[in-house]
């Protein structure tokens, strides 16, 4: 792409993004900016174990409130972002919103009013609000042909993050108390002026692009095919929203200490993670829709299994689920970007993050479900979801994929 363009035009067959860093070394750079910004988006479900110490009558649904407080703000806004980026190249969106997010959230550990909490919760939000929508269209620009395995890479690397979020935080929190969240602000500053330094610079595009009446007649035309796509985003990230915020309660009920939790988040995450690359793999050859409606239904029986099962099954059917539950992640932010492909950076806002809110806000209620019926009966419910959003996907347009070449 020129350097006169923005990150979210549409880029000629093959054109990179950037020319400074080459496709490899620009996927690389932001990838791992989206790693750093992954694992502070894990903080919060991290803090839950100790706040029930700190915190007498700690609900799970004050639980479920204050990590839905985070993914609302840093989902529902990332369509206005987007919507900026496609119209004007705002890329310092990437490493700004990175640097905000670090500071509002290493504050977390300091104060000690549940309101507090909440309210630095959602405003952090904002900055991977801010960060997504830039950073994901700059991926999808990388590679013309390898659109889901690019996209894959930069979400597999997110979910690197959050997976490594239990084992750096519950220790760090456990061995040095809640104010060692200060700390963390120094990774994301380090983080921001590398993105700074590093990232190409995007222009900005012709102002008729960015006019509302082009991009809401773009969203009608495709508007089955995208009411499909974040009906099926929404309902999965209900199901990971809510084992992220539930689990950690779950597990302290059931006796399991905080480390052997994390590990088991870990775990699921980590797994979650190569699953997303793998997913990416596949969608590209065989199709978008196949992909999305095989590993969604078969990870609610993975789940349930594990919640049946002890010892290392359980951990296997876990590590499943977690692969499972997490295939189709970067997959339907292309399916989207593909939906409305003359707007990438608000199609990713729309599937990472407004679809995304709109599960956290159904975390909100289901935490209460936890307080009235028990955690097992919430944890079940969430568990049901992946099946139920399955379905959802077979609503969408089959995308053939790219088939194998044949043989002479």
């Amino acid at each position: 792409m020129q350097a006169s363009e923005s990150v979210g035009a549409p880029a000629p067959e093959g054109e990179v993004a950037g020319r400074r860093l080459g496709p490899i070394g620009t996927l690389g750079v932001v990838s791992a900016g989206h790693l750093l910004n992954d694992l502070y988006s894990n903080f919060l479900p991290q803090l839950l174990p100790f706040l029930l110490v700190l915190m007498p009558g700690f609900t799970a649904a004050q639980a479920a409130l204050l990590v839905a407080a985070f993914n609302i703000s840093s989902s529902l806004f990332q369509p206005i972002f987007g919507f900026a980026v496609d119209g004007k190249g705002h890329t310092w969106l990437i490493y700004v919103g990175t640097l905000w997010m670090a500071v509002f959230l290493s504050l977390t550990g300091i104060v000690h009013s549940y309101a507090a909490l909440v309210a630095l919760a959602a405003i952090a939000g904002l900055g991977t609000s801010a960060f997504h929508p830039p950073a994901s269209a700059m991926v999808h620009g990388l590679s013309a042909r390898y659109k889901a395995v690019y996209q894959s890479a930069f979400v597999a690397f997110g979910n690197f993050g959050f997976a490594l979020a239990p084992l750096a935080l519950v220790p760090l929190f456990q061995a040095f108390g809640l104010g060692a969240s200060t700390l963390l602000v120094i990774p994301g500053a380090l983080a921001a002026a590398i993105l700074f330094f590093a990232l190409p610079r995007q222009g900005r595009r012709p102002r008729e692009a960015a006019m509302l009446a082009v991009v809401w007649a773009s969203i009608r035309r495709s508007a089955r095919e995208l009411t499909a796509i974040l009906a099926v985003i929404s309902v999965r990230s209900a199901a990971y929203t809510g084992l992220l915020a539930l689990l950690p309660l779950y597990f302290h009920s059931r006796g399991v200490s905080n480390i052997a939790a994390s590990r088991m988040l870990t775990l699921m995450l980590f797994t979650g993670a190569f699953g997303g690359i793998a997913g990416g793999f596949i969608s590209d050859r065989w199709g978008r829709k196949i992909l999305i409606v095989g590993s969604l239904v078969l990870a609610t029986p993975l789940f349930f299994g594990f919640l049946a099962s002890s010892g290392v099954w359980s951990l296997v059917l876990l590590a499943l689920a977690g692969a499972a539950l997490l295939s189709s992640f970067s997959v339907t932010t292309v399916a989207a970007q593909e939906a409305i492909p003359e707007h990438k950076a608000l199609a990713a806002g729309l599937s990472l993050g407004f679809a995304n809110g709109l599960g956290a806000l159904a975390v909100i209620f289901i935490g209460r479900l936890g307080d009235l019926w028990g955690l097992t009966q919430a944890v079940a419910l969430l568990v049901s979801l992946p099946f139920a959003a399955g379905l959802l996907g077979l609503f969408l347009r089959h995308h053939p994929g790219q088939a194998a070449p044949k043989r002479p």
